[in-house]
């Protein structure tokens, strides 16, 4: 009995010694991963764009239990405030997720410059059109190979024109104001095809630059001209025209999701498609989408500014004039990606 006693408590101390020496690796394998996760977004709070990025950060953390530390930096300060740097540095290691807009990214990846043809969309539904369907797909397809993994889609929303000087209802309003754009040649092409004198701004420059008269108008989303108090700023003429949009993409690295167990791959992709999809209400909240709530359009108005809204008819006079700037850039895009967009708004539209 006593022998057999002993052997017990022998092998007692060798399991309870083995467990011990597991419990240092067992720790290191929980704790694995990094202690914080950065997140770069172009501008902060409260705006729509960045509040996606924050909601995207704040429901992995939680539901990892903290296992997935995620940090945003916004105002893109982790790229020294040069949103156009953010894929390359996610591709570099610097950024580990990001919510990128479609239009700083173009130049890196040409077929997202669809985005940007000149009255391609019409309205929200061919917008949610593209980017649920088909050629959404084939964009996301075309950022994997980019080592990046795409996991949602947002939205910055339509941008708007606006000026000090007067309105705008016909391309012939345009000619000569000076308008600032924040990035991509296609901008160029499409205010100087108008008439107008485009100027390549960062949005830091551009409140000083409205303020003192360097730029006549700008060209942004509702939600972002209430935000910063354009109509403090001598923008006291807004024209709807639904040229382009801006859809946004929630993404990261694929060494970042590589490190990552299937189970929280499929965790931070659900909170994305989450994030995705509040944000895209908040962007288009106020906005009056499908005869809904247009509370922003009233604000506007009710701050003095001079809201236009083009019908169809006007925004073909547009279209018209700035088609030759959207066939160049469409090759550029690819042909068969431009028509898979074009079958798809006109689906939507029936």
């Amino acid at each position: 009995m006593a022998i057999d006693t002993l052997r017990a408590e022998r092998r007692a101390l060798i399991l309870g010694g083995a467990g011990a020496l597991a419990l240092p690796w067992i720790a290191r394998a929980q704790t694995s991963y990094r202690s914080e996760y950065k997140m770069s977004v172009v501008g902060n709070r409260p705006i729509p764009f960045a509040e996606g990025a924050f909601k995207w950060a704040e429901l992995v953390t939680e539901r990892s239990g903290g296992r997935i530390n995620v940090r945003v930096y916004p105002g893109s300060q982790l790229v020294g405030g040069d949103q156009t740097r953010e894929l390359l540095a996610m591709r570099q290691g610097v950024i580990d997720m990001a919510v990128f807009s479609t239009i700083n990214i173009a130049p890196q990846v040409r077929e997202v410059g669809l985005f940007q043809l000149p009255f391609l969309m019409p309205d929200h539904k061919a917008l949610d059109a593209l980017i649920r369907g088909e050629v959404g797909r084939d964009i996301f397809g075309v950022m994997e190979r980019r080592e990046v993994v795409p996991v949602a889609w947002g939205e910055n929303g339509f941008r708007e024109i606006s000026n000090s000087k007067r309105a705008i209802r016909t391309p012939e309003d345009l000619r000569g104001l000076k308008i600032r754009f924040a990035a991509g040649a296609i901008f160029s092409d499409i205010y100087t095809g108008l008439g107008a004198n485009p100027v390549q701004m960062s949005f830091a420059d551009l409140q000083p630059a409205l303020s003192t008269g360097a730029v006549d108008g700008q060209e942004n989303p509702i939600n972002l001209f209430l935000a910063f108090r354009m109509d403090t700023l001598a923008q006291k003429h807004l024209t709807i025209w639904n040229y382009v949009n801006d859809p946004l993409i929630f993404a990261l690295s694929r060494q970042v999701m590589n490190s990552f167990s299937p189970a929280d791959q499929a965790l931070v992709r659900d909170c994305a498609v989450e994030a995705g999809r509040w944000q895209i209400e908040l962007t288009r909240r106020g906005l009056g989408v499908e005869g809904g709530d247009d509370s922003s359009i009233r604000e506007l108005r009710q701050r003095g500014v001079e809201v236009m809204v083009l019908t169809a008819a006007e925004k073909q006079a547009f279209a018209r004039v700035t088609r030759p700037v959207y066939d160049r850039w469409a090759a550029t895009v690819g042909a068969e990606l431009t028509r898979k967009a074009e079958a798809a708004v006109r689906a939507a539209a029936a």
